[in-house]
């Protein structure tokens, strides 16, 4: 490998403007319950994020998940409206949760519901950066979720990693983190016993992805295809992207402190 290694994972800690998304499978227990003590331990990290400086924008999935727990839902609805409602519900109870642990460390918190009309109009585009710069300059941090309640194909992103580039290339973060349930992206499905772990991938070529497929959990949407797809596409765009196991949110720091954990998708100079 020509490149630099471990420069290029030692630069993370200069990353100013960070983008955290993470995902249903990561807020919710097998049995579909919420994930409390992750989400606390999430808050934690980046209310000390916010402490060193730093400015943090959150992701969230968990509005689907959280709101067929809430309705006590074998699983989430088959219908379109029937998801939406859903998601209406579970929306509220996911900001209500993230807005009480924040206020114990200080922070409060806004939220942005986005669709994909954003990028299509200009002033809707410009609108939503500026309420994303203010909300920064307030130390407020910004949580963002597609607007299920009434989002419809043709405004969809479609996944929260796809909304997660989004989010990082409109702000101009300078890191992309993306908490999921398996330890980055392996070459092959990570339960062959010979699979490998990209650590730090230079190649933002198309062919990266060809190892990635799979649908996501039975409460998520994402599979791996679209976390490496968003990765990808946000290295092309300078910015540095992390894919990494998200069961305990502290390994944020360690990406921060330079370390090999994970997939880092190194950003294109």
């Amino acid at each position: 490998m020509c490149e630099d290694f471990q420069h290029d994972r030692d630069i993370l800690s200069e990353s100013k403007r960070i983008v955290i998304k993470i995902g249903t499978s990561s807020l919710t227990y097998e049995n579909g319950r919420t994930n409390l003590r992750r989400i606390g331990t999430l808050v934690r990290v980046i209310s000390d994020l916010m402490n060193q400086g730093k400015e943090v924008i959150l992701v969230s999935s968990g509005a689907i998940g959280i709101g067929v727990n809430t309705l006590k839902m074998a699983e989430k609805p088959s219908s379109v409206a029937g998801r939406q409602a859903v998601a209406a519900v579970g929306q509220c109870n996911l900001m209500q949760i993230y807005s009480q642990i924040f206020s114990d460390y200080g922070y409060n918190v806004g939220q942005l519901l986005l669709t994909r009309d954003i990028l299509e109009r200009s002033d809707m585009k410009i609108n939503t950066i500026n309420t994303f710069n203010e909300l920064l300059d307030l130390k407020i941090i910004p949580i963002v979720n597609e607007n299920d309640s009434v989002a419809v194909d043709e405004i969809k992103f479609g996944d929260n990693d796809n909304l997660s580039y989004v989010v990082a290339t409109l702000t101009e973060a300078d890191l992309l983190v993306i908490l999921t349930d398996i330890d980055g992206y392996y070459d092959k499905n990570p339960e062959s016993p010979d699979a490998k772990l990209y650590h730090n991938v230079y190649d933002l070529s198309e062919e990266i992805e060809k190892a990635a497929g799979g649908a996501g959990s039975k409460l998520g949407t994402g599979g791996m295809l679209t976390k490496v797809h968003a990765c990808r596409l946000a290295a092309e765009r300078g910015i540095n992207s992390v894919i990494v196991n998200g069961s305990d949110p502290r390994v944020v720091f360690d990406i921060i402190d330079g370390k090999d954990i994970g997939t880092l998708f190194v950003a294109r100079k």
